[in-house]
């Protein structure tokens, strides 16, 4: 293929097994480097995109400036559109309403376009309620017919989606998988963390929470420019295993902790595919567990996995995750230094995520237990931020053993920003991971 990333896959694990072991571990590092010129030139390897702005204009918004900041953010986001890039402003309550362009369409961005468009966001008033769904389905109606197109929707909520049913939410985000990604920002506090993981994992995409309505702007540019840098949609990867072995999991791990092991689609024989939606100029991340049912003799060798980035028909990269069999106990005890850091990541948002469900549900025992193990795991994979979120709910009375105590008053902004950044990673260095590589 021409005018896409050129991609390269590494792959990181201890290949030696003990007698008899059936477990292979692997971290899948994918990267892709532009295939642009060194200045950006547009044109060159971009993808035609299409980008919707859907913004909530309930009644809550209109408190504490959430408004003026939406509008604020939504004009900085139609502002730096590149030309020719389809789009269109949604404003969401019970129901969603076109703001621009008049009529379910999109529009193609140039100076006028997006000099309309501003000056429409700028009529937007808060009223009415919060049904996600309608919005997304909407959406989905507007990208039809635009399938050349790496399609992205911005989403802003300040509530909880109360005028639609659990599962009118999720028929919709059934109906919207694999058509577009959508990444999401809750403003405030009034927000609900698990809604906004659910319907950003459903649509490939992030969330983050911003307390501060100030912020928003910043984000919304960073979002839109993140959309306008991708060079191919519709990236998968498929993982093809022996017969007597099977895929027990994949995982993304960087930027951020997403199970991708329901989403396989069998592809062929031994084959699965999962989707990792559309790149430009990036690394991510991936943990591979395989299950070998008929663990080979000592000394044997196999390869335990191949996997394989597609776009479309076409192989952009591939690699192998091997197995040997030793009774070298110093080769089979060897962890990957990786695989270890991913593993204790994985954990963490684990463990943040039970420990503040217990401090929901009023189990403190419980609370403790999971809270002062993330602090433990946050100080080991070296995760700065968590752990200066953790020290907000908790008092640290010994950091290595994980002591705590559950704090008796905590903002609730700062207990969603924990909940919200739990998955958030950071990346080993290649090179300088202990245990080897």
């Amino acid at each position: 293929m021409s005018d896409v990333p050129e991609f390269t896959i590494r792959v990181d694990q201890n290949a030696y097994l003990p007698a008899g072991g059936q477990e292979m571990h692997a971290i899948v590092t994918v990267e892709a480097r532009s295939s642009m010129d060194d200045d950006g030139a547009s044109g060159t390897g971009r993808a035609p995109a299409a980008e919707i702005i859907l913004i909530d204009t309930s009644g809550s918004m209109s408190y504490r400036g959430k408004m003026a900041a939406a509008k604020r953010a939504a004009r900085a986001a139609v502002n730096v559109l590149r030309d020719g890039v389809r789009f269109a402003v949604v404003a969401g309550a019970n129901r969603p309403r076109m703001i621009y362009p008049q009529g379910e369409r999109l529009v193609a961005a140039d100076e006028t376009s997006r000099r309309n468009a501003v000056q429409a966001v700028q009529r937007l008033e808060a009223a009415g309620g919060t049904a996600i769904g309608s919005w997304l389905r909407l959406a989905d109606r507007l990208f039809t017919g635009h399938d050349d197109a790496v399609k992205h929707a911005i989403l802003l909520t300040d509530g909880k989606n109360q005028h639609e049913s659990a599962e009118e939410l999720d028929a919709a985000l059934r109906a919207c998988s694999g058509h577009f990604l959508c990444d999401a920002r809750g403003v405030g506090t009034d927000w609900d963390v698990a809604e906004l993981r659910k319907i950003t994992s459903a649509l490939l995409g992030g969330f983050l929470d911003v307390p501060d309505p100030a912020d928003l702007e910043a984000d919304f540019l960073a979002m839109t420019r993140t959309a306008m840098s991708k060079e191919i949609g519709d990236v998968s990867l498929r993982v093809w295993t022996p017969k007597q072995a099977r895929l027990r999991f994949v995982k993304q791990m960087v930027p951020a902790v997403e199970d991708l092991t329901g989403r396989r689609v069998e592809s062929g024989t031994q084959t699965g595919d999962y989707p990792l939606g559309a790149w430009g100029t990036e690394n991510r991340e991936y943990h591979l567990c395989v299950d070998i049912d008929e663990p080979g003799d000592v000394g044997r060798q196999m390869r335990a996995a191949w996997v394989k980035l597609l776009a479309g028909d076409d192989v952009l990269a591939s690699g192998n995750v091997l197995a040997e069999w030793t009774d070298d106990e110093a080769r089979s005890t060897r962890i990957s230094g990786r695989v270890a850091h991913h593993t204790g990541q994985s954990e963490l948002a684990d463990a943040i995520r039970q420990g503040l469900e217990a401090r929901r549900a009023g189990d403190e025992d419980t609370a403790t237990a999971r809270l002062g193990r993330a602090v433990v795991l946050a100080r080991e994979v070296g995760n700065e931020q968590i752990s200066d979120l953790l020290d907000r709910v908790v008092d640290v009375v010994d950091p290595a053993s994980g002591t705590v105590r559950l704090k008796r008053e905590v903002s609730k902004a700062d207990e969603m920003s924990l909940d919200t950044r739990s998955v958030r990673t950071v990346r080993t260095r290649h090179g300088d991971e202990p245990g080897g590589g």
